[in-house]
């Protein structure tokens, strides 16, 4: 008796398993392709399972701590790139044919919270027509396959994407909101920051420019100890907390300018500001540059950095600014 041929599946591929499938397959790392579907680590593996039974053969050699395509996987990597990008690319021609120009944007918390969203009230009353959507993730995007048009991101100058525009520099600075300075015991030499609690980052280990070790120890105070400590995850959250009174905070002096010009918060030793070896940098998608809506946008963000450079006295280079490539 003839062996029966095995049936072929022939139900439609799910688009969520095929957005996995191309997201691992960019980043060969299940835990990195999570992290930018905003989904669970085993979720996204369910969804690849899922897309491999669908298939009927692997699409991916798993080993200990890194994947590979197999051949089936890369023949079928090859045809869902071009399609999601197609599929993106339609979807943002709807979006802005709605009769309503819109602006999309990613940057990280700090910033979207501490400079970005409180300058965009006088922008919209002057574009009420303009709609904005902020996606504030440490994630990296890729602005040529999503549908975001720019994106505001922090780091040095040696590893700033292509056509990146410098916005504005950094400094650290120690602040403190004054009715914590009246209520406290003098503060005029660093010092005298032992009798305060001292606020940064839980991962100041891995963000060594920002720590309080960095700056004491430039200070020729490599060993003091605040009263206590306090970390947190975010640099708005460590602001949050200086505001409240809880202690001093190292704070980026970009994201603290409007608050040191209202007198929420005050510079307790002005003269030991400390550079950073980063900066904050415009990146404008290349199928969202021409745009009408996104050059107001980012003419409107380079006049607001150039507004905090002089806030600051960030001094560029006159080539990394001010332009768009």
């Amino acid at each position: 008796m003839a062996t029966p041929l095995p049936v072929l599946r022939s139900r439609p591929i799910g688009a969520g398993q095929l957005r996995a499938f191309e997201a691992v397959a960019r980043h060969l790392n299940f835990r990195a392709a999570s992290e930018e579907m905003a989904l669970t680590q085993s979720a996204v593996s369910r969804q690849i399972q899922s897309l491999e039974d669908e298939v009927g053969m692997s699409l991916f050699h798993r080993h200990t701590r890194v994947v590979e395509l197999t051949s089936a996987g890369a023949t079928l990597l090859r045809a869902v790139t071009p399609s999601l990008q197609r599929i993106d690319s339609a979807v943002r021609e709807l979006r802005q044919s709605r009769g309503r120009p819109s602006v999309a944007l990613t940057t990280f918390a700090s910033l979207a919270s501490m400079w970005l969203i409180p300058r965009l009230e006088a922008f919209q009353r002057d574009k009420p027509e303009m709609d904005i959507r902020i996606d504030a993730s440490d994630n990296t995007v890729d602005l040529a396959v999503s549908d975001l048009d720019i994106a505001l991101r922090y780091g040095p100058a040696a590893n700033k994407p292509a056509h990146a525009i410098r916005l504005f520099g950094e400094q650290l600075t120690p602040v403190a909101s004054p009715w914590l300075l009246k209520s406290g015991p003098p503060l005029k030499t660093p010092q005298d920051l032992a009798q305060y609690a001292l606020i940064e980052a839980g991962d100041a280990r891995h963000l060594e420019w920002l720590s309080w070790r960095r700056w004491l120890s430039a200070q020729g105070q490599p060993r003091l100890e605040a009263k206590r400590w306090m970390y947190f995850n975010y640099a708005y959250q460590m602001v949050q907390a200086a505001l409240s009174g809880q202690g001093l905070v190292l704070a980026r002096l970009p994201l603290i300018a409007e608050s040191l010009a209202s007198g929420d918060l005050v510079e307790v030793l002005p003269q030991l500001r400390m550079d950073s070896p980063m900066a904050y940098w415009l990146i404008v998608g290349p199928r969202s540059a021409e745009r009408p809506e996104v050059k107001i946008f980012c003419e409107w963000l380079l006049e607001q950095a150039r507004l905090t450079r002089e806030a600051i006295g960030d001094m560029p280079d006159p080539d990394t600014v001010d332009h768009m490539d």
